[in-house]
């Protein structure tokens, strides 16, 4: 079924967009999306300001997203997104780097009884190490509650491509909990 403001492009008949709709419409749940795919508000106000920015230099260039919107901004953002953490992760490693070579090795800590909030902080961190593939999906389906159906449309992916994502994404995250002896 599509969304009110994909019924109103459909109806409008000449292909345009009403971008100030779309981003009424859209601009919570990309946020939302962005700010877990990133888990940074700042920088996801920055990829869902890139994407009304995308989708109104596509409408102007006469293109008109194909199929659903929503899954069209979905992916826009996403795309975006990962840009970001891989650039993120690019910085991080010469930090990494630079730390490793001037402080001297610190001796591991042992872990005690964990609280339920470090177990949630140390299961979110292990979501942020996932593989940007595995990681879009399983923010999608566990935290956003999207749908296999859905999931595929946003990812353009099959929806037995999202299970095996989905699959080794818990899989995953559940061995490095085991190994740091969260579980």
């Amino acid at each position: 079924m599509a969304s009110g403001t994909e019924q109103k492009e459909a109806a409008g008949g000449n292909g345009a967009v009403d971008v100030a709709a779309v981003m009424a419409e859209f601009e919570s749940p990309l946020l939302r999306y962005t700010a877990r795919l990133l888990n940074n508000a700042a920088l996801a106000q920055d990829v869902v300001q890139e994407t009304f920015i995308n989708l109104l230099r596509a409408t102007r260039a006469g293109m008109r997203p194909d199929g659903s919107l929503s899954a069209w901004l979905h992916r826009v953002a996403h795309n975006l997104a990962v840009d970001q953490i891989r650039s993120e992760e690019r910085r991080r490693a010469l930090h990494e780097r630079q730390a490793l070579e001037l402080a001297p090795a610190a001796p591991p800590s042992q872990r005690g009884e964990l609280e339920q909030a470090e177990r949630l902080r140390l299961t979110l961190q292990c979501v942020q190490q996932l593989d940007p593939a595995e990681r879009q999906v399983a923010i999608l389906r566990l935290q956003e509650g999207r749908s296999y159906k859905e999931i595929s449309a946003i990812t353009g992916r099959s929806e037995g491509n999202v299970g095996c994502l989905l699959h080794h994404a818990v899989r995953h995250v559940s061995e490095q909990l085991k190994r740091i002896g969260a579980i």
